[in-house]
């Protein structure tokens, strides 16, 4: 589908689209300074805010394949002679990758002033399960791990995410598939932390949540299981499988509209650089700063 882009694109809306995120990229990047020693900088085809706008256009418009999305830039918005080619283009991106996230991250703080949080975690699968045993993507980083809700051993990474009752995603950390909930939660929730913060049964501990309350003013909470003493009535157990439903919200909407289990980057860096776009383009879209 992503190669016949150019025939069915509404050129409008996606005019739209770019000078939305270009005008907000731009008010950014001018309130920090970007450390980056270039030479040549004067043989730049594109500033800086340009090359951060394609990049999350790109992610907004659920492109997997960075060489199809170059080729539909060149095609719809740029002139070839005037953006830098594709490897270039690529690279400038990895470089950038400190000011996508230093702008997701500001996006990211608005939410503390939303009800609530919700945290959870979404399986990366690298490769086929018949592949698992002999994959090489990321071997050393990524591992085999087991999604409890599909019932099925994968081989990847596992994101932990935390979105607030609007969909916002906050504080997020990527691990090996095998890494426990509990073990990433209090890094997911101290980097921008909220007051309010629900979880499911994967997160039930007694010790995280008097720590996190302790040393950060984070209320946690969790459904209990049967064999624990603690009661809970069935109103409050209703109320919290209601709210939590926001998080499976969330991550149906990354996989199915922009594709995040599908990055294709065979780098941490080009990785990293990929999520944190497509974090950038959910979060404008929440708040209502680009039309989807």
């Amino acid at each position: 589908m992503q190669e016949h882009f150019h025939f069915t694109t509404d050129r409008v809306k996606l005019q739209k689209q770019y000078a939305s995120i270009l005008l907000f990229v731009s008010a950014q990047l001018s309130s920090i300074q970007i450390p980056l020693q270039r030479r040549n900088r004067h043989l730049l085809k594109q500033k800086d805010e340009v090359i951060i706008t394609i990049h999350v256009l790109g992610k907004l418009l659920g492109f997997t394949s960075e060489r199809a999305w170059h080729r539909f830039v060149i095609g719809n918005l740029f002139p070839k002679d005037l953006f830098p080619e594709r490897s270039r283009y690529n690279r400038r991106c990895r470089a950038l990758s400190f000011a996508i996230k230093w702008i997701r991250h500001q996006l990211a703080k608005r939410g503390q002033h939303h009800a609530y949080a919700v945290v959870d975690s979404l399986p990366i699968e690298l490769c086929h399960s018949s592949r698992m045993y002999r994959a090489k993507r990321f071997r050393g980083i990524a591992d085999i791990g087991y999604c409890a809700s599909k019932k099925i051993a994968f081989y990847g990474l596992k994101l932990h995410l935390q979105a607030t009752d609007q969909g916002l995603p906050m504080g997020y950390v990527v691990t090996e598939a095998s890494c426990h909930d509990r073990v990433a939660a209090e890094t997911v929730m101290t980097q921008i932390p909220h007051p309010y913060n629900l979880g499911d049964k994967g997160y039930i501990s007694q010790k995280l949540q008097k720590k996190l309350y302790e040393e950060h003013r984070v209320a946690f909470w969790t459904p209990v299981r049967k064999n624990q003493r603690i009661l809970q009535s069935d109103a409050w157990k209703q109320w919290m499988k209601r709210k939590r439903k926001v998080i499976e919200t969330v991550f149906s909407i990354l996989v199915d509209s922009y594709r995040i289990t599908e990055i294709r980057a065979n780098s941490v860096s080009g990785f990293e650089t990929a999520l944190d776009g497509i974090l950038l383009a959910h979060s404008l879209v929440v708040l209502g700063l680009v039309e989807r």
